[in-house]
């Protein structure tokens, strides 16, 4: 959302042609540094509270991130399309939210042995 609002030059982020800020799948440099930054604020109050470890604090971070690129992968390439009506930007935070889930899961167990 950051990106809509000041993403001074959106890229498709299947073809990384130009595109026009708020068309689904676009990232841009100011988007995708927020996605970054909100990501490690996210992790890092989650370490504050005790409830991840400093290494948990890299994992979840980088989970966020790869999970909001996987949005935009998902918005670019299934919303909007003829036949897939269902993919609203509720449906496409849903699934968003399970892979950053599950990258982290997955990054916990076989990086910090959880």
């Amino acid at each position: 959302e950051i990106g809509k609002a000041y993403g001074k030059t959106t890229f498709l982020i299947t073809t990384f042609e130009r595109v026009e800020p708020g068309t689904e799948g676009a990232v841009s440099a100011e988007g995708t540094a927020a996605a970054v930054v909100g990501g490690l604020l996210l992790s890092l109050y989650g370490y504050a509270v005790h409830l991840i470890s400093w290494p948990g604090v890299i994992v979840s971070t980088v989970a966020a991130f790869l999970a909001t690129n996987a949005e935009s992968l998902i918005g670019a390439t299934l919303q909007e399309k003829e036949g897939m009506e269902f993919m609203t930007n509720e449906v496409v935070n849903f699934i968003n939210t399970l892979i950053g889930a599950a990258i982290a899961i997955l990054g916990g167990v076989l990086l910090l042995g959880m």
